[in-house]
């Protein structure tokens, strides 16, 4: 095998897969190296709901043929209360589309190596020049890319990552048929994506019906395990106890069964990302991390700093005399900022600030929701303040205090 490339790529999720495509496609030398078995990838790593968006698919030029059910809808709900808002989507198989990315990006030159489980960087004169990996194996590369998620093997080493534990977010889904998407006193979850706010079910996160075709459905909960979900947290439970008490108590499981082996538990962190390059090297992905902290989307935000880390590449060696130090990559985080995830120090305070509201604040809010109009709605989502300000109120000046005492002073 050869040893040295363009572009070495540890991790082949959305981000590492999306940036060896548009490598490949450029027609540079990239290799990827992956932990799992080719025959098993990604068992693994198959951790995603796989809810996106119609400009992710048509962005990254993603098939049909990966997508388990197109939605027309997108549902939120509070303990007693729900609001719909028309939103094309789609829920992937995750593991078909992982697969695609792997695929594709191999019928334009790129390599991929399974059973390669990276180990650490391999340094000269005080720059990353390759990658270790299965504990004495090499491979070299002008430019090295972390794709490995919260792993972060080279990241870390390189001082690139600062993940930090109390901004670490669990989640667990399992996939359910014989699910009722149209029980009276619910919203019609036909061709949607649901998520529910409820600390009974979910303290300090949210908990999701994603619709998969007639009775069946996606089914999970997620929480960051810090001081908004010990706020409300049942003593001694678990994720798992808590995603049984929702199954047990909400009417729409009594005649829903867990289908065979289809159990995912993944895990990112919301955070604000720090530094995310240096000599030679950028972090990519939930490494970063990436993740919408709002609502937990982040293929589409993995896909984009794939491509960014693509682009900065490319703009390096596509230049013989240009070094791919970390001035030249500098652009990689204006890119990132830019494109990647505009506004999300807004949105990191707008999902505090969600967390910390009360479940009668949650029933509250839908009817918020329903009165403002879609402009506005589009602008709070984004992080404009000034749209924020419409969903509060006098009732919220006691939480906002708190917040403001937690957070900003």
């Amino acid at each position: 095998m050869n040893d040295r490339y363009d572009v070495v790529i540890a991790g082949a999720g959305p981000a590492g897969g999306q940036c060896a495509r548009d490598l490949a496609a450029r027609g540079y030398d990239v290799v990827v190296l992956e932990t799992e078995s080719e025959d098993e990838f990604p068992r693994q790593s198959n951790k995603s709901t796989a809810g996106t968006f119609p400009s992710m698919m048509s962005s990254f030029g993603i098939p049909d043929d990966v997508v388990m059910q197109y939605t027309d809808s997108v549902v939120l709900e509070s303990p007693t209360d729900h609001y719909v808002r028309e939103q094309p989507g789609a829920v992937l198989e995750f593991a078909d589309f992982k697969r695609f990315l792997v695929e594709d990006s191999r019928e334009d030159g790129a390599e991929y190596r399974f059973d390669a489980r990276v180990t650490g960087p391999i340094m000269e004169n005080g720059e990353i020049v390759g990658v270790e990996y299965n504990g004495d194996e090499e491979v070299y590369g002008e430019i090295v890319v972390d794709a490995t998620g919260p792993s972060a093997p080279l990241a870390k080493e390189l001082g690139v990552s600062d993940l930090k534990r109390e901004n670490h977010a669990i989640g667990i889904e399992y996939e359910f048929e014989g699910i009722d998407v149209d029980r009276p006193g619910f919203a019609d979850l036909h061709d949607a994506m649901m998520l529910r706010l409820d600390h009974e079910i979910a303290p300090g996160g949210y908990s999701w019906i994603f619709h998969t075709g007639e009775d069946t459905a996606k089914v999970g909960l997620c929480y960051i395990q810090n001081a908004y979900h010990k706020r409300y947290a049942k003593d001694g439970y678990t994720i798992d106890d808590y995603i049984s008490h929702w199954i047990e108590t909400d009417p729409r499981f009594d005649d829903a069964e867990r289908l065979e082996g289809r159990q995912h538990r993944g895990s990112a962190h919301i955070q604000m990302p720090g530094q995310m390059h240096t000599d030679r090297f950028m972090a990519i992905g939930d490494t970063v991390p990436t993740v919408d902290p709002l609502w937990g989307e982040g293929i589409h935000t993995c896909m984009k700093s794939g491509r960014a880390a693509a682009a900065t590449a490319d703009s390096c060696l596509k230049h013989g005399d240009l070094e791919p130090n970390a001035e030249s990559l500098e652009v990689y985080e204006t890119l990132w900022h830019r494109d990647v995830a505009p506004n999300v120090s807004n949105r990191q305070l707008m999902t505090k600030m969600l967390y910390l509201a009360e479940n009668e604040r949650y029933d509250e809010l839908m009817a918020d929701l329903n009165r403002l109009d879609d402009e506005t709605l589009a602008k709070a989502n984004s992080g404009n303040f000034r749209a924020i300000a419409k969903l509060l109120g006098v009732r919220d000046l006691p939480m906002l205090a708190k917040f403001v005492k937690r957070e900003l002073l």
